[in-house]
């Protein structure tokens, strides 16, 4: 399927300009973020539960569950771009927020209901081949933090591929929750 028709698309608007310094207490001061998306996520679990019964019994993940756990999930992306050293702007506490952040998922109407017991085998392929992109990204966000130390930019390729690693990965998200129909794909784009 190709990414600009998959159901979940995630992107970052490039900093021509990063703050030397702030590298070095984002991960300090998102600790309020990550409190909150702590408390969200235990909420996103109980609805999670419930949304997989009412799929079990009627096929459907109900609008305002998957509108709830979408949203979690855009608050978690802005946050995580933060951290990721992508973006230098500090993130809103909101779910509907003006940031050079998106994340948008469309409700699928339909969801068939073996994917109730079958979604974790059928990613296995996705798992390994995402814990190739997590090294490798692993290793280009050691490099960039130190060129964005010296010159103040995320090296352009690596910032593209720093966010097709986490594009990657949130839609894997998205699919193991059932909150978007289609095997995702392999590749960051």
């Amino acid at each position: 399927m190709a990414a600009a028709t998959y159901p979940v698309n995630y992107t970052v608007e490039y900093p021509e300009r990063l703050s030397r310094w702030l590298i070095f207490v984002k991960w300090l001061l998102a600790l309020p973020h990550q409190i909150v998306l702590y408390g969200l996520a235990i909420a996103v679990a109980v609805t999670s539960f419930l949304a997989w019964w009412a799929i079990l019994f009627t096929g459907r993940y109900p609008r305002g569950l998957h509108k709830f756990a979408v949203d979690v999930s855009r608050w978690s992306a802005r946050v995580g771009a933060y951290t990721s050293l992508f973006r230098d702007e500090y993130p809103p506490f909101a779910f509907e927020a003006d940031y050079p952040v998106t994340l948008q998922v469309e409700y699928s109407p339909r969801i068939t209901r073996w994917r109730l017991l079958f979604t974790g085998i059928i990613l296995i392929p996705l798992f390994v081949v995402g814990l190739a992109y997590y090294l490798a990204y692993a290793v280009t966000a050691f490099i960039a933090f130190f060129a964005i130390l010296f010159t103040g930019q995320y090296p352009k390729g690596l910032f593209d591929f720093g966010v097709g690693v986490n594009r990657f990965f949130i839609r894997l998200n998205m699919y193991s929750n059932l909150l978007c129909v289609g095997y995702p794909p392999f590749g960051l784009t």
